[in-house]
């Protein structure tokens, strides 16, 4: 991003429109980045005058009178990969405070006595009197010594973070973007990430000839003149939001923009000169809450036959798209209960969400409200399930209603099951003969496997039950016990041993041997 001073703008029609550098400036971008490599180990202030020559057309310069913001801002970028140092024999405070040391003892009036002073002092450090004076302001800005320069780009390189920059500057002032994109899932976990507010709407109409991915949906993110005041910090997120927008192959941005007290309007898209050279900043997972984070980790300790997907598809309800906080996707089906967290929010901002609830059609929902707000009956009376919640989400509150589910999904594969199941396999598991069929390992509760045993969570025909029982004996080891099962494909060694008359008699942590049930 660049300074406000240097930005380069068209007010032409009362619009806001960047002047962004092309092609024909890409000689002018060699330029500074040669000025900049050709003043290595030379002062910034002779850098600085030749880049003043190069905005003069002068002597550095082509001939013709440059742009100055233009050359300002590319040396802005440049600037950022240099590295200027304080070049001097001696730190320039020991410098200082040597020679006012010795010019309050000679008495410093004419040039001679400066001399003097400077000869005595230099004396005292043991440099010489020329290198002690040049040390005596080495530190200030304009005397320290370019001492290197790496920059990232060639001259289309910089000219494309030019433009990246001065749009980035330009969203400083911004009250309210509307965007459109072929990406709006990471638009929206932009959004998020940086804490913006924001609102998706249904424009109703789609861009002609696939501009924008052909959405009809448009995002509004609201500045903060729409809250309490500007901050230097919310217009740095708008920037940083950009960086996301411009990655989509398709995109479109509408800003009105606080210039100065009069509102004008910024209009960029795909097609203008906008490109992020590198990875975007705020791809990072993270939470709009505390409260969303900490559910999300402790429900990820689970071991449910639920999925936790954060941020699912939008949700069209009315003329408006909300996005639920989350989504639980069952593990043996295509069915998702979608998962609101309502936290302190304002009045308005509850009603909109209330709203949003009652325009959507087909949807499970499920809705956890802060106590605080008194809008659980409001939420159950739009047919979504609501449970209060005080501080945090209580995880157990949540798993109560995915149990119930459950105990539906169950009992309606169990019934479309056929009376019988006979699988090939010898030895196969509940877990895996489920997934054959689509459902969960609980649906084969009622299910006769004839031709199989149930040991534990195992299904063994009785003949390699018979097998097993032969090549078993007591006193074996219970690791070379479990080599034989292991080999008959058996897993649940404690139920197959069980099952075959044995228990463990353990030697410490070393292991066991196995003995006779009595």
């Amino acid at each position: 991003m660049l300074t406000k001073d240097l930005l380069r703008v068209s007010r032409a029609g009362g619009g806001y429109q960047p002047q962004f550098a092309d092609r024909s400036h890409r000689p002018l971008a060699a330029r500074v980045i040669g000025t900049y490599q050709g003043h290595v180990g030379e002062p910034r202030a002779a850098l600085e005058s030749a880049l003043t020559d190069l905005e003069r057309g002068t002597p550095g310069g082509s001939g013709d009178a440059a742009d100055f913001k233009l050359v300002r801002g590319l040396s802005a970028l440049l600037e950022r990969e240099a590295t200027f140092e304080t070049d001097a024999a001696i730190e320039p405070d020991r410098a200082r405070r040597a020679a006012f040391e010795a010019a309050e003892a000679v008495g410093v009036v004419t040039e001679d006595e400066r001399t003097a002073a400077l000869i005595r002092a230099s004396e005292s450090l043991a440099i010489s009197a020329d290198d002690l004076e040049t040390a005596l302001y080495a530190d200030l800005e304009d005397r320290q010594v370019l001492t290197a320069v790496d920059p990232r780009w060639d001259p289309d390189g910089l000219i494309a973070q030019y433009n990246l920059s001065l749009a980035q500057t330009v969203l400083f002032d911004a009250t309210e973007l509307r965007v459109r994109s072929s990406d709006p899932k990471a638009l929206i976990s932009a959004i998020k990430r940086l804490r913006l507010m924001y609102e998706i709407r249904q424009t109703g109409r789609e861009e002609p000839d696939g501009a924008a991915g052909s959405s009809d949906r448009e995002v509004v993110v609201t500045g903060p003149t729409h809250l309490f005041r500007a901050t230097r910090r919310y217009g740095t997120r708008f920037a940083r939001l950009l960086r996301t927008v411009a990655t989509s192959e398709q995109w479109s941005l509408t800003a009105t923009i606080d210039d100065r007290g009069t509102d004008r309007t910024l209009s960029l898209s795909h097609e203008d000169p906008i490109r992020v050279p590198d990875a975007d900043p705020v791809a990072d997972v993270s939470f709009d809450s505390s409260v969303e984070a900490d559910f999300a980790a402790r429900f990820s300790n689970l071991d449910l036959e639920w999925d936790l997907v954060r941020e699912p598809e939008p949700l069209a309800t009315g003329t408006r798209v909300m996005i639920p906080d989350f989504a639980f996707e069952y593990a043996h089906g295509e069915f998702r209960l979608f998962f609101e967290i309502m936290g302190f929010w304002t009045p308005e901002y509850v009603a909109k969400k209330l709203s949003q609830l009652s325009g959507l059609e087909d949807v499970d929902m499920l809705v956890a409200v802060d106590e605080s707000l008194g809008v659980g009956e409001d939420i159950a009376a739009r047919d979504h399930r609501a449970i209060p919640y005080s501080g945090t989400v209580r995880v157990k509150d949540v798993v109560d209603v995915l149990r119930e589910y459950e105990r539906q999904f169950v009992a309606e594969s169990a019934a479309a099951l056929p009376d019988e199941l006979r699988p090939d396999e010898a030895v196969i598991t509940l877990e895996t003969l489920a997934a054959r069929h689509g459902v969960s390992a609980d649906a084969l509760a009622d299910t006769s496997v004839p031709e199989h045993d149930r040991v534990g969570r195992t299904l063994i025909r009785p003949a390699v039950l018979d097998a097993l029982a032969e090549e078993i004996e007591p006193g074996m080891e219970l690791a070379d016990a479990k080599t034989i099962l292991g080999e008959a494909g058996i897993d649940d060694s404690s139920a197959v041993l069980s099952r075959l008359g044995y228990r463990v008699e353990w030697d410490g942590l070393a292991g066991g041997t196995l003995v006779e049930r009595e």
